[in-house]
């Protein structure tokens, strides 16, 4: 006799229609609206990221998307203020990434 091991009972999971449905309910509850900065902050921020930039210091960026506060930590490679846009090397697979400037919530020094 084999021992084919216990299986997590999933009541659900015979109704894909269900589960998804309760999956977008449990996603909608845990969203956020997204934070108001004032002023000094943005300027903080602007500062902070014009500092990471020209000594590349690694960075904390924390930005608001689909609901949620995403932290990511990295390099500044590139600031646009005029385009609302900022290129950055994130530290885990080492690739480029861009960011709008309005979705910036914080930005720190590691």
């Amino acid at each position: 006799m084999q021992n084919r091991g216990m299986k997590k009972w999933r009541p659900f999971a015979t109704m894909p229609e269900q589960y998804r449905g309760l999956q977008e309910m449990i996603k909608k509850q845990a969203e956020v609206p997204q934070p108001f900065l004032t002023e000094d902050q943005m300027e903080k921020i602007n500062f902070t990221l014009i500092e990471a930039l020209h000594t590349n210091r690694q960075v904390y960026l924390t930005y608001y998307k689909r609901g949620q506060c995403i932290t990511e930590t990295g390099f500044i490679q590139f600031v646009d203020s005029q385009g609302n846009v900022i290129v950055f090397i994130d530290d885990i697979f080492k690739l480029k990434n861009k960011m709008r400037l309005n979705v910036l919530i914080d930005v720190r020094f590691v």
